[in-house]
């Protein structure tokens, strides 16, 4: 057993998700790959609902801002990744390790809680369709988005700090690609019972709260739906709603599936390269999912690329 503990250790140990170094330019020209693929497509999302005045309605307006939140989770993680592979050292600093949880945090928090705005706005459209320009109001909205900014700050800024109090053992390597808050805290030599109970307590309110209020709002629409007499009616209802499942299933999926993982087993790289779904596979798929079906974004697309073009 390793002996001593560090109360401010001066940098961990990135392992990432394989130490063969045969494997290391492999790794980075994927992770660079997926990194340019969910900047650059988020930042069209982005782009296209901007100059596309069709698209400035709540559905869209969150959709923006989860794209916005994708790039930004990814660049918290990804390039520091990339760097480490790159100069072929796998430190990271104290405080820039404790930087990445909190931003981890935020992000993870603000794409769980906008996931949930979605959900509620494809709820009243649905089932209460001429109510709905009166309580998806712009008001209402960008509320709702500043709420559930301060609340992920909030979150973050507690984990960060309830982290500073802890000393750790001089085995400060860490099985994974960024600094993730489960794995710091098994790293550490003192008492961390309040730091578990706080995560399962977020855990309990982000996570199951959301869910379960994500399947009531869609219980409701399919519901709503299925009363919808015309074919095509019922068609865009289900294209709209399906796509936002499949995002909602990546996201809470993956994520509940890491944090089940690394909760009940000692298999830590496993639990890294599980990670990679929803710190990076997730946030990449998202912009393919909400435009391949959706002929609003596929023609704001058309209209922002030509838009593009005129200027050449």
């Amino acid at each position: 057993m390793i002996s001593g503990n560090l109360s401010h250790p001066a940098e961990f140990l990135l392992l990432g998700l394989s130490e063969d170094e045969e494997l290391q330019p492999l790794l980075f020209c994927l992770f660079l790959a997926m990194y340019l693929v969910t900047v650059l497509g988020n930042l069209l999302i982005i782009l296209a609902i901007i100059f596309d005045s069709h698209l400035h309605t709540p559905m869209y307006f969150f959709l923006s801002n989860l794209s916005f939140v994708d790039i930004c989770f990814t660049s918290t993680t990804i390039p520091k990744m990339l760097l480490n592979i790159q100069t072929q050292n796998r430190s990271i600093s104290y405080t820039g390790c404790l930087t990445q949880i909190s931003f981890a945090l935020t992000f993870v928090g603000l794409e769980n809680e906008i996931l949930v705005m979605m959900a509620f706005d494809r709820f009243v459209a649905i089932c209460h369709p001429l109510r709905y320009n009166v309580i998806m109001n712009p008001r209402l909205c960008g509320l709702l988005l500043l709420l559930s900014f301060l609340i992920s700050v909030l979150d973050a800024l507690l984990h960060t700090l309830m982290t500073l109090r802890l000393s750790f053992c001089t085995d400060l390597r860490i099985p994974h690609f960024f600094c993730e808050l489960a794995h710091i805290l098994k790293l550490a030599c003192s008492d961390i019972l309040l730091n578990n109970i706080f995560v399962y307590l977020v855990t309990s309110l982000f996570g199951v709260i959301p869910i379960s209020g994500i399947i009531f709002s869609y219980v409701q629409n399919v519901s709503s739906v299925l009363k919808i007499p015309s074919t095509g009616g019922k068609y865009k209802a289900f294209s709209i709603c399906g796509s936002h499942l499949i995002v909602v299933s990546l996201f809470y999926g993956t994520g509940f599936g890491v944090y089940l993982s690394s909760a009940s087993t000692h298999a830590s790289r496993g639990s890294a390269i599980a990670s990679v779904m929803y710190t990076v596979v997730t946030p990449m798929m998202n912009p393919f999912i909400y435009s391949l079906r959706n002929k609003d974004m596929m023609g704001a697309f058309r209209k922002f690329i030509s838009r593009i073009s005129s200027f050449h």
